[in-house]
């Protein structure tokens, strides 16, 4: 995989696909248009790419991190490099402001694309043809993947790898980086803030701990409201906004990706992990795997089973699933 140094990069998006892939079962590259040369960063630093962006043709996974929105025109010679790249099949996948590079590129043109919201309206002025989503942490339309900033850039990372090496994989990675669980893409960038609402020191932090240590209980919506101090009516509304989701749509992710963990890590039978998933049958389990990853219980388990991030030799593309986008609803 290949991650291009822009000028004026930042220097937090830059440095979330180092940490996330490097010895992850990727090969990382950073490359630049001239190689050894200096970029400078917002915080005063210098940088330099040992590669030139000929490294984007053996690239089966292309990162573009944060650019400078005010002024920033992308080198000819990365956009062309970018299509090329695109053309033989890479996924390329942008960070934050990365998504002008994208769109520069025409990469993103009929695509829905996420953005930090602070840059959506200006992404929308210079690239009507790009459907921007202002809310999404990050949308995943199959080759091209795009995120929010700053923390959503970490999340889609993170996504790639559980696409790529499966959910233990991912998780492991996670807590090596000490970051929130999966969060899936359409949940929201930000939450509008409540109104006429007792301060609240941990916010929604304890229910969704305590939930998470019980999912294999058939947990019901008035009884999160009752541990968070609520009505039914306000737990929700409130934690729509402040979690991005519904409750019911929230533990659904959470079960599933129970599952998806059990299934990689154990030698339970389906039964059993749609039990200790939450999920209450085997056919429940089915159900919900066959709308959310287009395939079954067994077929996840054959693909990601045991499958340990190991150095991938030249050419050979990651297992994927068909139709495993996380784009916003």
């Amino acid at each position: 995989m290949a991650v291009t140094l822009l000028e004026d990069a930042s220097l937090f998006e830059l440095a979330v696909p180092c940490a996330v892939f490097a010895g992850e079962g990727y090969e990382l590259t950073l490359c630049a248009t001239t190689p050894g040369s200096a970029q400078r960063t917002p915080g005063g630093l210098t940088l330099a790419a040992e590669h030139g962006l000929d490294a984007l043709r053996a690239a089966d996974l292309v990162v573009v991190p944060a650019c400078m929105v005010d002024g920033y025109e992308p080198p000819a010679a990365l956009l062309d490099a970018l299509r090329e790249a695109h053309t033989r099949g890479a996924r390329i996948a942008s960070l934050c402001s990365g998504a002008f590079v994208l769109a520069a590129a025409g990469l993103l043109d009929g695509r829905p694309a996420a953005t930090h919201w602070m840059y959506a309206d200006e992404l929308r002025r210079r690239h009507p043809r790009v459907r921007v989503d202002d809310r999404s942490l990050y949308v995943d339309d199959g080759s091209i993947l795009t995120s929010a900033g700053t923390a959503a850039a970490i999340d889609l990372c993170l996504h790639i790898v559980r696409g790529d090496y499966g959910t233990a994989a991912a998780a492991e990675v996670g807590r090596r980086m000490v970051v929130a669980p999966h969060r899936e893409g359409d949940q929201t960038q930000y939450a509008l803030p409540p109104v006429a609402v007792p301060p609240r020191a941990e916010g929604f932090g304890a229910v969704l701990d305590w939930a998470l240590a019980r999912l294999h209980r058939p947990l019901t919506i008035a009884e999160l409201a009752s541990r968070a101090g609520m009505s039914t009516r306000t737990f929700g509304r409130r934690f729509a906004t402040e979690v991005g989701v519904t409750p019911l749509k929230w533990l659904n992710q959470q079960r599933l990706a129970r599952a998806r963990e059990l299934l990689e890590t154990t030698d339970l039978g389906v039964d059993a992990v749609a039990e200790r998933s939450g999920m209450g049958s085997a056919d429940s389990l089915r159900q919900h795997f066959h709308r959310a990853l287009a395939t079954t219980p067994a077929a996840y388990r054959r693909t990601f089973r045991a499958a340990i991030p190991q150095r991938r030799p030249e050419g050979h593309s990651p297992p994927e699933l068909p139709n495993t986008t996380h784009t916003a609803r």
